[in-house]
């Protein structure tokens, strides 16, 4: 059994790794994906989520993939920034209140939740190390979210994050003290800066 022209078509258009559902919109059952794996064509990576067997994962984007509404948001989104230099040993997220996180925490993925009208401030898309596109939080919404968690977070960490953010040519102060007062933490975040700048 080789893989049909449509569902080769959908490999190059989603970078390797797709949905089932983008296979079903292009005419290929759950059950022709259930044949393709049972004769090694392709490969379950996790529940609803495909590729050819043999190729490396992009965890992060197969994470996103599963759940649209996880955004990568504090250590994670500090690393996607180049505002930390440790490597996320657990990625961590941000999903609206109410969401049911025992999928994510089953994946080893550490969890963060928000109102439901701020879950989507400052998000902006990037690439992953794989080239794949994943939602994250903004430099700014990162900074902020850090430093009201810090509590919960390695404060060496947030302290050099907020240092190297303080030097960045592209840092936007405006944007940063906007999202400090919606998350209100613009006392602790001007203690932080004061040192800084």
């Amino acid at each position: 059994m080789s893989l049909p022209v449509k569902l080769q078509t959908v490999l190059q258009r989603c970078g390797g790794v797709f949905r089932a559902s983008a296979a079903n919109a292009v005419g290929v059952s759950n059950e022709r994906l259930r044949l393709l794996v049972k004769s090694g064509e392709l490969e379950r990576v996790t529940y609803g989520v495909y590729a050819l067997p043999g190729d490396i994962q992009d965890k992060m984007y197969v994470v996103q993939l599963r759940r649209p509404k996880a955004i990568y948001s504090h250590e994670t989104a500090l690393y996607l920034h180049e505002l930390t230099d440790r490597d996320p040993i657990r990625y961590t997220v941000t999903v609206p209140r109410g969401y049911n996180v025992s999928g994510l925490r089953a994946d080893d993925v550490d969890c963060f939740m928000v109102k439901p009208e701020h879950h989507d401030l400052g998000v902006i898309q990037m690439e992953t190390a794989f080239g794949h596109k994943v939602r994250v939080y903004s430099p700014e919404r990162t900074i902020c979210d850090c430093i009201r968690s810090r509590n919960q977070m390695d404060i060496a960490i947030v302290t050099d994050a907020v240092k190297r953010y303080s030097k960045r040519t592209d840092k936007n102060l405006n944007e940063l003290m906007q999202m400090a007062e919606v998350f209100r933490v613009v006392k602790p975040l001007r203690s932080y800066l004061e040192v800084l700048l």
